[in-house]
């Protein structure tokens, strides 16, 4: 059987001028920051995916998902190649709890311009585009 690339979302959520991130606990991406997100699932709309893995991760909603930028995520090494959505999102209620601990070791609020390192490969790409969740 061919293999072909997955579809992964990812959830910038905007709260006070701060963006979510944490760092991972998997093997993918071990020891890594990324955005809480996960695989798409079949016949699920895009804000479905978004809201449904930040609630799955984080114990939050969000509101006003808006399309935000797209990566093309190719790991020789891991044998992995993934399309990336980013959206971006505004935080709108709940408290941040680390929902998952066996794949995230925790979240927490930082500036967009002091993400910490190292991160996780699609936001690596998205990074070289030079983009910023505040401005768009």
């Amino acid at each position: 059987m061919k293999q072909r690339p997955k579809v992964g979302v990812a959830a910038i959520i905007r709260k006070d001028g701060k963006v979510l991130i944490g760092k991972r606990k998997v093997p993918l991406g071990k020891n890594k920051w990324a955005f809480p997100g996960g695989h798409l699932e079949m016949h699920e709309t895009l804000e479905d995916g978004i809201k449904r893995e930040v609630f799955e991760e984080t114990g939050i909603a969000v509101s006003e998902i808006t399309f935000f930028s797209v990566t093309n995520d190719t790991s020789i090494k891991d044998n992995t190649h993934y399309i990336t959505l980013f959206f971006t999102c505004n935080y709108i209620s709940g408290t941040v709890q680390n929902m998952e601990p066996h794949k995230c070791e925790g979240w927490e609020w930082v500036s967009w311009d002091k993400l910490p390192s190292p991160v996780f490969l699609p936001i690596e790409n998205l990074l070289k585009q030079h983009v910023n969740p505040f401005s768009k």
